[in-house]
This record gives C-alpha cells, sequence and structure tokens, in this order.
C-alpha cells in the first residue's frame, strides 16, 4: 500500500472533532463501573459523530463475523453493556 496516498471513503472519521455530549447514562450510573477503569461509553461529538468507548474484542469476533461485515485495518469491534445502549435510546435522534 502507498501510504502517501489518501484513501477515499464514503465516511472518514474526522479525529479533530470534539466530545460534545454524553448519550445516555454514565457506566457508574449503570452499575457497569466501579468508576476507576472500566468505563465505557457513549458520546457524540460535534460534528454529530458518535464515538463508542467500550471493550476491544476485534481479535475475538473477527473470524465471526456475519456474511456482508468487514473490518479494515484501522477498525476496531468494541462491546458496550446493552444496558448503556437503552439507556441512551432517548438522547439518540430518529433518522
Amino acid at each position: 500500500m502507498d501510504w502517501g496516498l489518501k484513501m477515499t471513503r464514503a465516511w472518514e472519521a474526522d479525529p479533530s472533532a470534539l466530545f460534545e455530549r454524553r448519550l445516555g447514562k454514565s457506566a457508574k450510573e449503570l452499575g457497569n463501573s466501579d468508576g476507576r477503569d472500566d468505563c465505557p461509553d457513549i458520546w457524540q461529538l460535534d460534528n454529530g459523530d458518535i464515538a463508542v468507548i467500550g471493550r476491544d474484542l476485534t481479535i475475538a469476533y473477527g473470524s465471526r463475523l456475519p456474511d456482508g461485515v468487514t473490518l479494515a485495518p484501522d477498525e476496531r469491534l468494541v462491546v458496550i453493556p446493552g444496558s448503556m445502549l437503552s439507556a441512551a435510546k432517548a438522547d439518540i435522534p430518529d433518522a
């Protein structure tokens, strides 16, 4: 691969975007963290994108992805508690 060429994608993450607001409740509020080093979270960025903090299970799920699901070399599959996404439902606008 020629690292000097920019890859063209339909969407690209903007690393300059800032954290704007938490979606749902904190991991501590949901009982999914003791407040130290295990804090899954969901945040909306100031450009509208969503940042998800979770356990990196890319290797564990990599060979078991459903048909049509792929991971680019710079992508990671993260897992968060289901209760966290449910708690964020009210903060996520309809499409």
